[in-house]
């Protein structure tokens, strides 16, 4: 079964690629994403490892709430603007504005520019993916006929996170070439706005018309709209909680996602100081969170492979009680000696357990949700998702000691997850026996 799996995803990407529209759309999506790893992995080691900066747990939390919190907010409305402007131009002139504020970031790093003014050059680039990669999806439909439709929304995201940890190891690559210091983030950041200004120039060769929307569409003005989304959204909500399936594993996909988070704070502090020799310029560390962003990347493409047999024999919230119940395991008995290789492993483990579920909170969701509610429920999903992930940094902030060795984080993320696959275990049942 487990190697039919492969060649099933093979045979279904090669269908697929028979589309020109879909060919060309998939093209602009991996330069798309493989720059997004590139400019995440960038920043990432801009603010743990300059040799001229004490980073502290506290400083990556604060990171991720300003990269990604707005980012969060932005996407219930980014499908407004993409029904008023043709999805095209979107993604042209939005990965070439990114690679704008891409080159000014690097310019800022050049400069030792004031934190604040490198944040908000770096948030100007990671607010306008939202509106990338809602184009992306919302241009789907009009490159694969509806029969396949469910296949391309399997495998094109699939296909650009495989992208993005790819761009995470350039990344890494350039980093570890390049001269030390500010001049090497620099250079990395570069190498990121290079690829999303191909990834916008790839979106030329699909005609201005071909994403939608049509034009001859009546749309509302814009300021009714977005008021009208903001209402959606409550209404979105409302709608949830009728369904309980639905919100029970979105419930525990966000506690998954915390744990995740939490975990990936812990290993950023544990490859500057635990890893490594400590000194000034030390590159070890830098080599294993290298290491283990890739290895997490294997973990996330093994899921997509994986959970449609694992929920063809356990159903949805079976699937993610076994994932749960595995990370509660595995992950203190690999973090728990807080040594590299077992930490890879975990990484690994995490990686699928976290992308295993998500694909079936997806399907649960999709099959839940009325079809005028789900574009609102996913919006809700997408910010639950993300503030999940920076409510952990936070926390991990505050549990953490400077090397990232903590006991503590570890035992009280195994428990969540340990009480994440009961939960879902006992609402299963008591969802067969109504």
């Amino acid at each position: 079964m487990c190697e039919a799996v492969p060649m099933a995803f093979v045979g279904d990407l090669r269908t697929l690629l028979g589309f020109p529209g879909f060919r060309r759309l998939l093209a602009t999506r991996l330069l798309s994403q493989l720059a997004d790893g590139v400019f995440q992995v960038a920043l990432a080691t801009h603010v743990v490892f300059s040799p001229e900066r004490e980073t502290s747990a506290g400083a990556i939390a604060s990171a991720m709430a300003v990269l990604l919190l707005p980012y969060s907010l932005l996407g219930p409305f980014a499908g407004v603007l993409l029904d008023r402007w043709r999805r095209r131009q979107v993604l042209f002139l939005g990965n070439l504005l990114r690679a704008l504020m891409a080159a000014c970031t690097a310019a800022l790093v050049l400069g030792e520019a004031p934190q604040w003014l490198f944040y908000l050059s770096a948030l100007s680039v990671t607010a306008v993916n939202r509106f990338i990669l809602a184009g992306l999806s919302a241009a789907l439909p009009r490159v694969v006929d509806e029969e396949r439709l469910v296949m391309g929304n399997s495998l094109s995201p699939t296909a650009g996170t495989v992208a993005a940890t790819a761009g995470g190891g350039v990344a890494f690559l350039v980093r570890l070439l390049a001269p030390e210091g500010a001049s090497a983030d620099a250079l990395v950041v570069l190498v990121g706005a290079g690829v999303y200004l191909a990834a916008g120039l790839s979106a030329l060769r699909m005609h201005r018309d071909l994403l939608g929307p049509e034009p001859s569409r009546v749309q509302p003005h814009l300021g009714a709209a977005l008021v009208s989304t903001a209402r959606g959204l409550v209404a979105g909500l409302r709608h949830l909680a009728q369904r309980r399936t639905a919100a029970g594993a979105l419930g525990a996909m966000a506690l998954m996602r915390f744990c995740y988070g939490g975990l990936t704070v812990m290993v950023l502090m544990l490859s500057r100081y635990a890893w490594g020799d400590g000194t000034p310029g030390d590159e070890q560390g830098l080599r294993w969170l290298g290491a283990a962003v890739v290895v997490s990347g294997l973990g996330f493409l093994s899921a997509a492979l994986l959970t449609p047999p694992g929920v063809g024999r356990l159903r949805e919230l079976g699937w993610m009680a076994l994932c749960a119940g595995a990370a509660a395991v595995l992950e203190p008995a690999l973090g728990l000696p807080f040594a590299p290789v077992p930490m890879l492993l975990a990484a690994f483990v995490l990686g699928l357990v976290t992308q295993g579920s998500k694909i079936a909170t997806d399907t649960v969701v999709q099959s839940e949700v009325d079809d005028a509610y789900r574009g609102r429920v996913f919006s809700l999903y997408d910010m639950l998702f993300n503030v999940a992930f920076v409510g952990a940094a936070g926390v991990a902030a505050l549990m953490l000691p400077p090397d990232g060795r903590s006991v503590a984080l570890v035992v009280t993320v195994a428990a969540l997850y340990a009480g994440t696959a009961l939960a879902l275990l006992r609402f299963r049942h008591l969802r067969q026996a109504a």
